[in-house]
């Protein structure tokens, strides 16, 4: 069925504003292509912030959702589906999880994670040990339990009170934890191994390390919110095999459907036995369609030459952005990991990243901002080497003008 095109004065209209889009609306996409409206095509920077893992219309993914789509669409939690045991059991064999859970989004995914460790804790110890150590300007999602949990508190404002026994710790300081951490009341720590809402600020290694001790000798649980993160986006399928630290509970989303709606809380057997039947689900969770979609890219993601090939485009991307900085003085660094990286802009420039946010759709590219200073790149982990060399040039071209 052809329809008329819509304009975007129609969000205006229709939609609660809680969004700004831009004037752009892109109708179709192939690989690390998008073309809008009008024909104009634009090289994808963004990956709809870490989620198209395989870029647009993958013909895997694409074959996936269209062979599940004419067995099973959805099923009740009354039963399990075929798709979803598959995708927990490939799951379980590719991480140190033995148990998982699905949900449709990060924030559910994150909202089962701290639910489980107060439970588990509630079993445990009793009801006293149920606070949660988290860190400033970390971002969890968009509940009321997660934003509470998350570090920023302008996402906050306006819906206290928030959930309490919630603590914030100084990021990638070890001495802050210490200093709030108590085998009394603390029954888990959340961390994203690199805090991407904030600026792609990588964890350091020790401080991930020193995280895994203090919550062994406090009898505590480690989370680590792998939604940006994981799903092969660092280089490894999830972040925590590049620190070498193992949490105890793990979310992942994002990138795990590709664009399909789909997100997983992972966790150990003796762990996940404190959400017994009727104490969390999810409508939606487990749905075979996405659990099929979510199946294929765990199977193309996880080989190793996909992997590999992440870290040599990031290598290369990396370079291109730190060589325009420099040229046109604009970034002080270019942070990150694998395809999940952060261009810091320098002293002069600071506050102005929706300014080239704005310039590179104009010449026809697409990035990211991770707050006012910082432009954030995630794009499919396996866009084609000419994509990034024209999108380099597209970008160079807008930072030009910009510069002028």
């Amino acid at each position: 069925m052809n329809r008329e095109p819509v304009s975007r004065e129609l969000f205006d209209e229709v939609m609660v504003p809680n969004y700004a889009p831009g004037n752009i609306i892109p109708v179709r996409g192939e690989g690390s292509r998008v073309w809008d409206q009008k024909g104009r095509e634009f090289i994808d920077l963004q990956g709809g912030i870490a989620v198209t893992s395989l870029g647009h219309a993958h013909p895997g993914l694409v074959g996936a959702l269209q062979e599940q789509a004419e067995k099973v669409w959805h099923l009740s939690n009354v039963m399990t589906n075929e798709p979803a045991l598959r995708l927990a059991k490939t799951l379980c064999d590719h991480t140190f999880a033995e148990r998982v859970f699905f949900a449709n989004s990060g924030a559910e995914a994150n909202e089962a994670a701290f639910k489980l460790a107060r439970r588990y804790s509630w079993e445990r110890y009793g009801p006293e040990k149920h606070e949660i150590i988290s860190f400033k300007n970390a971002f969890h999602g968009r509940t009321l339990f997660t934003v509470s949990v998350g570090g920023q508190h302008k996402y906050l404002e306006g819906f206290e009170p928030a959930p309490g026994g919630i603590h914030h710790a100084e990021f990638n300081d070890l001495d802050s934890v210490k200093a709030l951490i108590s085998k009394e009341k603390t029954c888990a720590v959340v961390v994203e191994p690199i805090q991407g809402e904030s600026g792609v600020l990588p964890a350091d290694p020790e401080f991930l390390k020193g995280l895994r001790q203090l919550c062994d000798e406090n009898n505590a649980l480690l989370v680590f919110d792998e939604v940006q993160t994981g799903v092969g986006r660092t280089g490894y399928l999830y972040a925590y095999e590049m620190y070498g630290v193992t949490p105890d509970i793990l979310s992942s989303a994002k990138g795990l459907g590709g664009g399909f709606p789909v997100a997983a809380m992972l966790t150990t057997a003796k762990v996940a036995a404190s959400l017994g039947v009727g104490t969390h689900g999810s409508t939606y969770g487990g749905n075979a369609l996405a659990c099929a979609v979510a199946q294929k890219v765990i199977d193309t993601v996880s080989q190793p030459e996909i992997l590999k090939g992440v870290n040599a485009r990031s290598d290369k991307l990396r370079k291109g952005m730190m060589d325009i900085g420099e040229r046109y003085g604009v970034f002080s660094e270019v942070r990150g990991a694998g395809l999940l990286l952060g261009c810091v802009l320098t002293e002069q420039w600071q506050g102005k990243a929706k300014d080239f946010l704005n310039a590179g759709l104009e010449e026809g590219v697409m990035v990211l901002m991770a707050g006012a200073n910082v432009i954030r790149l995630a794009p499919s982990l396996i866009i084609p080497e000419v994509d990034i060399e024209e999108a380099l040039e597209r970008f160079e071209a807008a930072v030009k003008k910009l510069t002028a």
